[in-house]
């Protein structure tokens, strides 16, 4: 059988009316065997989708002729089966949360970085490097330096920088920030509130992680460990083959290959992270 094709995809748009988008792309995705979970806001489209090479060329090219979603940002992959179990495309009030209004990619963004010129930004000792994702898909892989910002939801990521400026930044000549995020619409939104709160040199992975794993060779790679993704494969590596990590059913987050032979795992029931939060380990 044919490797399923995963396409992960958004793309900030104004869109008047995103209620009158859902119901044509859920029945495309439907003809298509299509599954995943796409949002619409009044900002736009973002979403992962799997199936058929066809069926996702499909889908791609109809969000590409919705209005200013020409030139949608899609990232591909592959994967064994299929990732998803069934097809949602939610409304949603942003496309990804951050909860601060006024916060506009279209109107005022960080510059972009191709992946071939992030390790030398990263490696400059005046450029500080925060990981814009939450603290369990950091503690799956992240760039060698890296700051964990420990957040549990992207709507914790405003606060933390407000709390922490002054230690990031210090005083007088100002670092160069560069952030990163898995496919990179998250950095879209936390560039452009770091420019909203008067911070000029901002940058981000173009892309994210996940154009930086495709287009990076391991041996020249300054990733380390996986990333995490968004569905049953959980995580991939280098050249955006498939992980190590499985997901725990009852909590959720990744577990790596030490932890699945960790005596605290047991699938289904618990693992390290969680054994003995609940009731589903008591015996074990």
């Amino acid at each position: 059988m044919d490797p399923i094709t995963v396409a992960a995809l958004y793309q900030f748009a104004p869109f008047a009316d995103p209620a009158a988008l859902r119901a044509p792309l859920l029945q495309l995705c439907a003809e298509h065997g299509v599954k995943g979970t796409l949002l619409l806001a009044g900002e736009g489209v973002n979403g992962t989708i799997a199936g058929s090479a066809a069926g996702i060329a499909a889908v791609v090219a109809h969000v590409r002729s919705l209005p200013h979603c020409a030139g949608l940002d899609v990232k591909y992959s592959t994967a064994a089966t299929m990732p998803f179990a069934r097809m949602k495309v939610r409304l949603k009030r942003e496309i990804v949360t951050m909860g601060v209004d006024g916060i506009d990619p279209l109107a005022s963004v960080g510059t972009y970085i191709d992946p071939h010129d992030w390790n030398a930004l990263i490696s400059d000792p005046d450029t500080i490097v925060i990981d814009t994702r939450n603290d369990y898909e950091v503690a799956v892989g992240t760039f060698a330096g890296a700051i964990d910002p420990q957040t549990r939801s992207f709507r914790e990521f405003p606060a933390w920088f407000r709390q922490q400026r002054d230690s990031l930044l210090g005083e007088g000549r100002q670092p160069r920030v560069a952030m990163f995020c898995t496919g990179g619409i998250r950095c879209e939104k936390s560039t452009a509130f770091l420019k909203s709160e008067g911070v000029d040199a901002v940058y981000h992975l173009k892309g994210g992680i996940l154009n930086y794993l495709e287009q990076v060779p391991e041996t020249e790679s300054l990733w380390q460990g996986e990333c995490f993704v968004f569905d049953e494969r959980v995580a991939i590596g280098h050249g955006l083959k498939p992980g190590s990590h499985v997901l725990c059913g009852p909590c959720g987050r990744p577990v790596d290959a030490a932890g699945q032979q960790s005596p605290l795992y047991r699938a289904g029931v618990s693992c390290p992270a969680c054994h003995g939060e609940g009731s589903g380990d008591a015996d074990a």
